[in-house]
């Protein structure tokens, strides 16, 4: 499997992702912590890829995403987008919605 059909892959599995520098426990990077912590806050659970471990994934998602920096959250497939926009999605309540969304159309 090439590294375009890995993203594909984990982006299909998991509606709610996040590329980010380390882990939601010990994460690498000031942007990272505060994107998580978004996350976290609304109470759903999430997958996440440490971009740390894999420089090819790394490279990738750059071009992949056509975002070039790291956090990068995904919701459905798509890119929501980096600390910035997520951290005010969260304040708006509207990164609530759209992460329960996806968590409930993943049950249904």
């Amino acid at each position: 499997m090439d590294i375009n059909d890995q993203i594909k892959s984990q982006l299909e599995e998991n509606p709610v992702i996040i590329y980010m520098k380390g882990t939601p426990q010990a994460p690498q990077c000031g942007f990272s912590s505060r994107t998580v912590q978004a996350l976290m806050g609304c109470g759903e659970r999430f997958a996440f890829v440490n971009i740390l471990d894999n420089q090819e994934l790394r490279e990738a998602l750059k071009t992949y995403s056509n975002w070039p920096t790291y956090p990068q959250l995904y919701i459905n497939g798509e890119l929501v987008g980096g600390c910035d926009i997520v951290l005010e999605l969260s304040e708006s309540g509207e990164l609530a919605e759209m992460v329960k969304g996806a968590a409930n159309r993943q049950e249904a």
